[in-house]
């Protein structure tokens, strides 16, 4: 099911002129408390560019010793620590802040929703994704299986933000092109992730690439990057990319804000120019 929009004529003219965003970088370990402190720094270095959009990688909060752990620190939806310390955040620094991904308690009790929340700079929650495609490998020592501690979520969701409308997905949700087709023409593509270093290498960028000139959209990718405690390796190369698929800005390895503008009339020049939204034949099902 597709979430509605509200009307974004109505909450975007103060932004006409073009907003600054931000993606955050970083190499989570297993310590909720640890990994929300070294947040708050990236999150408040990047306000201090004037970023009033920022979006944190999947897995921020935890990348535990083993794949369960994040079941221990799984939140009731609308109760918590995490959710709390996101809410806050947004309020206390007034930007829209983007959970890349929460566990969230599911009908399984083996089982964690991977839920993408946004937070409007009131601190009021804005929208919430839960994770539809659930990644899964086994290619020499790289094995994961998400669907043994995961519930793939089944709604696409769009919403209404001052700076466009915005669709949310996570991760391997990258792959699936269909679920972007389904979004109906959104201005900015949310990517949250946590890619493995053998993946990403081959496929991170011409993945955002590609959505990014499906869609004719801005796409911010944060991501994991680095070593982690338990031994696992993330890809990194955090990057924002433009309608016409050209990287504005990355950060290729390390923890860190990447922040850059996004420019609503050079995004409606490029639809105007070559609208190939509007030229589409075939729909999905």
């Amino acid at each position: 099911m597709l979430s509605e929009p509200a009307n974004n004529s109505e909450v975007a003219s103060e932004y006409d002129d073009g907003v600054i965003v931000a993606a955050i970088q970083m190499a989570s370990g297993p310590s909720v408390d640890a990994n929300l402190e070294e947040a708050t720094r990236h999150i408040e270095d990047a306000v201090s560019q004037q970023a009033k959009l920022v979006v944190l990688p999947e897995y921020f909060c935890i990348m535990g010793m083993k794949d369960t752990d994040k079941l221990l620190v799984k939140e009731e939806f609308g109760d918590g620590p995490i959710q709390r310390f996101l809410s806050e955040t947004a309020k206390r620094l007034g930007i829209w802040l983007v959970g890349g991904s929460v566990p969230l308690v599911s009908p399984d009790p083996e089982k964690i929703y991977n839920s993408c929340l946004v937070y409007a700079d009131d601190g009021n929650l804005a929208a919430r994704y839960n994770k539809i495609h659930l990644f899964g490998l086994s290619m020499g020592k790289e094995n994961y299986a998400e669907d043994k501690t995961i519930m793939a979520g089944d709604e696409v969701v769009t919403l209404a933000s001052p700076f466009g409308r915005i669709g949310l997905s996570i991760c391997y949700d990258l792959r699936f092109p269909e679920l972007y087709r389904k979004m109906e023409n959104v201005d900015i593509i949310l990517a949250p992730a946590a890619f493995t270093a053998v993946t990403g290498k081959a496929h991170w960028e011409v993945l955002l690439r590609a959505r990014a000139i499906e869609n004719l959209a801005y796409v911010i990718a944060p991501a994991q990057g680095g070593y982690h405690v338990s031994g696992r390796e993330t890809n990194g190369d955090s990057m924002i990319v433009d309608p016409w698929g050209v990287v504005i800005k990355r950060l290729p390895r390390g923890a860190g804000a990447v922040v850059a503008k996004l420019d609503p009339e050079y995004q409606a020049r490029i639809r105007k120019s070559l609208p190939a939204l509007t030229h589409r034949k075939l729909s999905y099902t």
